[in-house]
Order: C-alpha cells, then structure tokens, then sequence
C-alpha cells in the first residue's frame, strides 16, 4: 500500500501538465524519502502540514525578494533575483558534498541554502513565479540552468543557480565542455526549457543515481516507482526497475517489466539486451517469485 506522501505525489502528478505543482510534487518526493529511511510513513495530516510549511517559505523568499525585485528596471529583474537569492540567501551549490542526497531534496535546500543545480533551480522558478518572473527550467546537459527571457521574447537571462551567477553562451559552453568534454559544441538549442515532467523525472534520476551510488537498491527502486507515476510506461523507467528488481530478486516483477518494455519499445538500442534477459529469466522460470 502506498504511503500518504507517495499517495498525495501519484494524484499531484497526474494532473494536466499545465496543473502540476512543481514545488508540491518535489517536496513529496522528499517526504517520501524521510518517510522510507525512517520506516514510518506520516499521516497524510503530517503530509500536508509538512507541505504547506515549505511552501510558505518560498511565499516568504518571493514577498522579500519583490521588494528588492519592485525597485530596479524590468530588465534588471531577472538579476535582482539573483542577487537576492545567491548574494542574501545565501542559496549555492553544494561543492563540498555534491552527492549528499539531502542536495535533491526541496525542504533541506530551503533550510540548508545548499543544493545540485536542478534544486536550486527550483527555487529560482518558485520564488520568480510568485513575483511575476517567468523563470523556466533548462535541461541543459549535465548541469540544469533556469531561465528568463523577456516578455517581446528580444532578451534572455541565462541564469546558473549552482554558482549564482548570469551566463552568456560563452558561459554555457564553458559548463557543456566541463561535462562533455573540450571538444563539445554549444548550441542554443541546449536552452531548450524542460517542461514540469521534465523536470521531475531528472530530479528522481539524480536522486537514483545517488542511491545507486551508495547501493541503495530499495531506494533506487523507489524512485524508478515515483518516476513511472510521473510518465507512465517510459521505457528505460520499466528496464531499470526490472534490473533493480533482479538485483532484489523480484524475478516475478522483472520479468512483467521486461516484457513490457519490449512490448512498447521493440527497436529500442537496448532491446536485444532486454530480450536475452528476458529468455534467461524465462528459462529459470520455477525460481520465479
């Protein structure tokens, strides 16, 4: 049975798109993570309770933070908010503990002002929302940017909350080199903004990475489950939580996921590799559970 928090996420997350709570959503990941390290879920109250303190935090950054936004040009705007959450904040990227996991949690980014890219971003785009910013998430590779462009879409403000500064392409491709390698090449098409789903189903990757880093295995599972809430039916979702579940020796479950990853993605370049293990899993059939 799932908990009040996976619960309360599974019905925030499949609302239409234009209707889910980016903010809400990420703070139910986290509490469904507390919750599973704890061994105690909370009553779906303690859920809500928790929640609603959070988002009154960022209600609180954006009333203060329009105050200093209200006092410059428009087109200062976007750096104003910057000044205010990097330079007063505090808010920047965890480069000591980078893959300390409470970095992709919402409310310990709130409390803790230290997070990865796309958790800081995340308050860029709550905060800038509530004072009338459109700040969007960019899914640029290997290292999520938020981004404004201006109302006549003339103007752009590349803004990297990891490090609390404003980038120009020169910028981006200085951080697409130091993932990619020195031979990368920018291209403005790295700035295309990442839809809420989006974005939720990379925050849930980071975070299975760092369970699957400490070897976690329950817990990677757990976000391969909050991320088939999220897009239902994605196929490299379904082919790591069958791994997973072979690891956990949920043979039953993984091979249901096998099959229905080769049933909705046949000439996926992993498909071969899916169906050999699928034809093995077939024939230690009796050790199915």
């Amino acid at each position: 049975m799932q908990s009040p928090a996976r619960a309360r996420f599974a019905a925030v997350v499949t609302a239409p798109e234009e209707s889910i709570d980016l903010a809400e959503a990420a703070l139910l990941i986290a509490a469904d993570e507390y919750d599973a390290e704890r061994r105690a879920p909370r009553a779906a109250t303690e859920v809500a309770d928790y929640v609603d303190r959070y988002l009154r935090e960022l209600d609180q950054l954006a009333t203060a933070a329009g105050n200093r936004i209200d006092a410059v040009v428009t087109a200062r705007r976007p750096l104003a908010l910057i000044d205010y959450l990097a330079g007063e904040c505090g808010f920047r990227g965890n480069q000591d503990d980078y893959y300390d996991r409470r970095n992709s949690y919402l409310n310990d980014v709130l409390d803790r002002r230290l997070g990865i890219p796309i958790t800081l971003a995340l308050v860029y785009i709550e905060v800038g929302r509530r004072v009338g910013l459109d700040i969007q998430g960019v899914g640029f590779p290997g290292h999520f940017l938020a981004l404004h462009q201006s109302s006549d879409r003339e103007s752009q403000t590349i803004i990297d909350p990891f490090f609390g500064i404003a980038l120009d392409e020169e910028g981006c491709a200085d951080r697409l080199r130091a993932v990619a390698g020195p031979d990368a090449a920018f291209d403005p098409s790295l700035l295309s903004v990442a839809s809420t789903t989006q974005i939720l189903v990379r925050m849930l990757a980071n975070l299975k990475m760092i369970h699957l880093r400490s070897k976690n295995l329950e817990r990677a599972l757990a976000c391969c489950e909050r991320t088939l809430l999220v897009i239902p039916d994605l196929p490299t979702e379904l082919r790591d939580r069958a791994a997973l579940y072979l690891q956990l020796e949920c043979f039953d479950a993984a091979r249901r996921d096998l099959e229905r990853f080769l049933e909705i993605a046949p000439h996926h370049e992993s498909a071969e590799l899916v169906h050999g293990e699928l034809v093995k899993l077939r024939a230690d059939g009796p050790a199915l559970h």
